[in-house]
């Protein structure tokens, strides 16, 4: 394993800063740092799982203040995700790889009291120590794609009993149990907590009111219509832009309000922009006494409750780039959303939102503007649409406080006094 594993960390790039921990070695500081207490370890791998993993955190030291957390991660760009969250009671750090000697080291130093593994993966000779030093193992967030279930499943005999060690799986849909049960855990301990992911905490409404007073004092009227286009990439401005005009035509007073993704693009867009005949201002230039059309957010942190403001929802990433971004804040807002056919990074949730006539996909941009066009012009459908999506997206509200209290019911006789 040790070639590849120092192939793909050279891949990945960002590898050299605290390589060292990846084999299960720390500064005298660090060491002096983790041998004071015994810690609640939760292991995540790419930015993704370490914001799940941040969330359940926070939600654990809430419950308890006392808590000390060690959050590990594989990757460079998970662990300055998860550095920026550093404080006295979290202790970041990188992954051991999974060598019996690397794995024990580490073990000896944590000593920890329980071990929570985000989404799922399964290592042997960690899970292995953990049996043998009574520290319990729980799979939060679980994920178990029908393949992943296959491939466990063909090697079943040599799997189960590492499946079998967990404390319990908690699983974010009822529909992945089966799943589970097939490759080895228990059914009574699986437990629907909901995901993480898609627990959003605080609605964003407490700066709601400050943007309708900034687009009243733009010139801009209660009941006239405002398109979101939230974390756009390269290329889908342009399209979008050139798309008003058209909208414009059954919609003489539709408003646009464009997020990039990346907030350094602005200048970058707005130079693409300033051809087509549009007005453009920057966030930042609110209240304007100017005439406008679309609203260019250079700001950050901001998006989600601009989002209360909208009428129509379209997701980025998912025209020009593959991958999409998460369509689950304005769809708990209630509005009506809108993706391109590119929304591989999220496909749980746009199953979820699809099957419950929840949102909209178009499967290319004369479609979307098909779509967008249609919703503009039907309030009905567009009401429909938000109450779907805020309906089906109910059960995982909670789900990070669920999966914290199960932690803590989870009994450890394990651990430093």
């Amino acid at each position: 394993m040790a070639p590849f594993f120092l192939r793909r960390l050279i891949k990945r790039g960002g590898y050299k800063a605290h390589f060292y921990q990846r084999f299960g070695f720390f500064s005298p500081s660090e060491q002096q740092r983790l041998e004071a207490h015994s810690w609640t370890w939760i292991r995540s791998i790419s930015v993704g799982e370490t914001i799940v993993a941040l969330k359940l955190a926070k939600a654990l030291r809430r419950e308890n203040p006392s808590i000390q957390i060690a959050l590990s991660v594989t990757t460079s760009t998970g662990f300055e995700v998860a550095e920026a969250e550093a404080s006295e009671w979290l202790f970041v750090f990188y992954n051991p790889v999974d060598f019996q000697g690397v794995v024990r080291r580490v073990m000896e130093l944590l000593n920890p009291r329980k071990l929570i593994l985000i989404e799922g993966e399964i290592w042997p000779n960690l899970m292995s120590a953990c049996a043998e030093n009574h520290v319990p193992v729980m799979i939060a967030n679980a994920r178990l794609s029908p393949r992943s279930a296959r491939r466990f499943a063909k090697f079943q005999a040599w799997t189960s009993p590492f499946f079998e060690m967990l404390s319990w799986v908690g699983i974010p849909d009822e529909g992945d149990r089966p799943r589970w049960e097939s490759i080895g855990v228990p059914k009574e301990r699986i437990h629907l907590t909901g995901s993480i992911k898609f627990d959003l905490v605080g609605s964003g409404t407490d700066r709601k009111d400050a943007f309708v007073r900034l687009l009243e004092q733009s010139g801009m009227g209660p009941q006239e219509p405002l398109l979101i286009a939230g974390s756009t990439h390269d290329g889908e401005e342009e399209i979008l832009v050139r798309a008003l005009k058209t909208w414009r035509k059954k919609n003489p007073f539709l408003r646009m309000l464009v997020a990039p993704r990346h907030v350094e693009r602005v200048s970058e867009i707005l130079r693409t922009l300033s051809p087509l005949g549009v007005k453009i201002i920057r966030r930042t230039s609110l209240p304007s006494s100017e005439p406008w059309d679309v609203i260019l957010l250079d700001t950050t942190g901001e998006l989600r409750a601009w989002y209360h403001l909208s009428t129509v929802v379209f997701i980025g990433k998912s025209l020009t780039a593959t991958g999409g971004q998460n369509p689950v804040e304005p769809a708990l807002c209630g509005k009506p959303v809108v993706f391109g056919p590119h929304m591989e990074n999220f496909e749980s949730i746009v199953h979820l939102l699809l099957a419950r006539d929840g949102a909209l996909q178009a499967n290319s941009i004369a479609h979307m503007e098909q779509l967008i066009d249609e919703l503009l012009c039907d309030s009905d459908r567009r009401q429909k649409l938000g109450e779907n999506a805020e309906t089906g997206l109910a059960v995982h509200q909670g789900s990070t406080q669920r999966t914290a209290e199960l932690v803590q019911r989870t009994p450890s006789q394990h651990g430093r006094t």
